[in-house]
């Protein structure tokens, strides 16, 4: 029998196959049943950089991304910014199994706010990545207020928190060309990567847009 725990627009179902599947305002997110999405973020980005020791993760979800990024030795400290405060109290409380061991490590920082005020308010020449994934694209929103975070004054805060020699990495579910010109403009180099999924037998393209501050060319 499934069961949903709610608040607000944010709904973590409990499905009757036994998956988590979580949605905000009535749109699907994600579920734990296909995960390969949100590891491949984190994979994927911390092979661009020799050593990411910080890392900051804009949007916890189920905790994926977040496991994947401390399965790297490399990794020394993880800032995540998350803005539903319910979502850290279900991962905290055991709702999210996983979620508990997650939190624990004494690696994991978790701030409860906007990743773009963070990032606005970070000292520069903090993180040696900055992962975004607090939404499924420029063209996808679930909320309209996210895409702030795709715009030039935004990664250009991202741009100032990230250390030479360090990138930002946007998540987006669909192609995104003028995400990739604004980062073009606000980054010393810019990229578009896409990477197949095979969602239950189905496949689909996914794309990280990644931007990079050359080395000596950060801010102080």
């Amino acid at each position: 029998m499934e069961s949903v725990i709610a608040d607000g627009g944010l709904v973590l179902k409990h499905r009757a196959d036994g998956h988590l599947e979580l949605r905000a305002n009535g749109i699907f997110v994600m579920d734990t049943r296909e995960t390969s999405t949100e590891k491949a973020l984190a994979t994927r980005a911390l092979g661009l950089h020799p050593q990411p020791r910080h890392v900051l993760i804009g949007g916890l979800g189920l905790g994926f991304t977040l496991e994947a990024v401390l399965a790297d030795p490399r990794v020394e400290a993880v800032t995540v910014v998350e803005i539903e405060p319910r979502l850290v109290e279900w991962m905290r409380a055991g709702r999210i199994p996983h979620g508990p061991g997650l939190l624990a490590d004494e690696r994991v920082h978790v701030e409860v706010a906007d990743v773009a005020v963070v990032l606005r308010e970070s000292r520069p020449e903090t993180y040696d990545v900055v992962l975004l994934d607090v939404d499924n694209g420029p063209g996808y929103l679930v909320h309209d207020a996210n895409g702030a975070l795709y715009e030039a004054p935004a990664l250009a805060d991202a741009r100032r928190a990230t250390t030479p020699g360090g990138s930002v990495v946007v998540w987006s579910a669909a192609e995104a060309p003028a995400l990739l010109e604004v980062m073009a403009q606000v980054f010393d180099d810019a990229e578009a990567l896409s990477y197949p999924v095979d969602l239950q037998g189905h496949s689909e393209t996914y794309w990280l847009y990644v931007g990079t501050v050359s080395q000596g060319n950060g801010t102080n």
